[in-house]
């Protein structure tokens, strides 16, 4: 899967998170099973790694997160 690292937008319903990425594309997100057994707590603002999905380029899950201020 192709990953690529962004800020979180904004929350969506049903657990998804619209997510812009370094190149300026904007992809709608999910949470990853492993980070949802955590209950980790994704903000507006969060920094991310996202799996695109190869199929939808526009849709992926978040698989890491880094809180902080987006540079």
């Amino acid at each position: 899967m192709p990953a690529g690292d962004g800020v979180v937008m904004e929350q969506l319903p049903s657990g998804l998170y619209r997510v812009r990425l370094e190149q300026g594309a904007f992809v709608v997100a999910h949470i990853a099973a492993r980070m949802d057994r955590k209950f980790l707590r994704i903000l507006v603002g969060c920094l991310v790694r996202v799996e695109r999905s190869p199929r939808d380029l526009g849709r992926g899950r978040v698989g890491e997160r880094w809180c902080g201020s987006y540079t």
